[in-house]
């Protein structure tokens, strides 16, 4: 197929590169402007813009879609699909409408669940079991198109955010080229979405990154490795910023955000306890509990979150 695609973070990576495997004709990639990063704001690439141009590729980074340019840009390429994922501006429905196949979208969850710009973070953060990846037929609205080919895969206990985006981003790109060459021969029915059934992940923010130790060991253990490796869950010791990085939940059990045992460093919740493997403390270095308890000795019932 002749495709002009659309991504920019990691994420949508693999999808570039195995549509690239598989054969078809990118005529284009569009992607986000370039962005200041880093505490010296050094303007830098999107991975997919740098993806596409070591493998020689046009790329286009438009600030809208909404201006013509755009659409005057795909009507000269004449696409037979464009393929979307993780690309971060809605298209106009001209847009839409105009490749032959459509626009197909390439989204981290088991729609309809979890519709919007977090759905890998929000999947952990919540204690899902299993997520996956859902290639869907773009419409007007925020990933509400019918489905063509959805895959499921497990969340085990110790999976972070970081950890689930590797995984599902590799699968997305074994996925969207499957999904092609059966839209080509007519195997995939669209299947619409049960709006009953639909949640929303919105973005992520450092708002939601507080722990709050009355809630259970699971809940707790859960946002910490669905806010890896950002924001990074975060609570406070003697009036600094503690992030933390690492837990496992266990049933000791004491007073809400106190300290209940240092060796290994456990600390209480509402309901059971976690034991924290690894944090930073504002100013320093990220460390291993055990590293931090020498230069930070903690005692027990000590609070966090104070």
């Amino acid at each position: 197929m002749k495709l002009i695609f659309m991504g920019t973070p990691d994420f949508a990576v693999p999808c570039l590169e195995k549509l690239i495997d598989a054969g078809h004709e990118i005529a284009a990639v569009f992607t986000q402007p370039d962005k200041p990063r880093g505490r010296k704001q050094v303007m830098t690439p999107p991975e997919v813009k740098v993806c596409a141009l070591e493998h020689g590729l046009t790329v286009y980074q438009p600030q809208t879609l909404r201006d013509g340019e755009a659409m005057e840009i795909i009507r000269n390429i004449r696409p037979d699909c464009i393929v979307v994922a993780a690309y971060g501006k809605i298209l106009p429905k001209e847009m839409l409408d105009f490749p032959r196949y459509g626009c197909i979208n390439v989204h981290g969850s088991l729609l309809p669940k979890y519709r919007g710009s977090a759905p890998i973070q929000w999947a952990v953060i919540n204690g899902e079991k299993e997520t996956g990846v859902t290639i869907m037929q773009m419409a007007q609205g925020v990933d509400t198109g019918d489905m063509l080919y959805q895959k499921a895969i497990p969340i085990a206990l110790d999976d972070t955010a970081e950890s689930m985006f590797l995984k599902l981003s590799d699968l997305g790109g074994r996925m969207i080229t499957e999904a092609l060459e059966r839209l080509e021969k007519g195997e995939l029915t669209a299947e619409k979405q049960d709006e009953a059934l639909a949640t929303h992940a919105p973005m992520l923010s450092k708002e939601i990154a507080v722990i709050n130790w009355h809630k259970p060991a699971e809940e707790v253990h859960n946002l910490v490795r669905g806010l890896y490796s950002w924001p990074i869950a975060q609570t406070s010791l003697h009036g600094k910023k503690l992030k933390i990085y690492r837990t496992t939940p266990c049933t000791a059990r004491g007073e809400a955000g106190t300290v209940i045992r240092t060796e290994p460093l456990t600390v209480a919740c509402g309901k059971g306890s976690v034991v924290i493997e690894e944090l930073q403390l504002e100013g320093k270095k990220r460390m291993d509990a055990k590293t931090f308890l020498i230069g930070h000795p903690l005692k027990i019932k000590e609070s966090l979150g104070d």
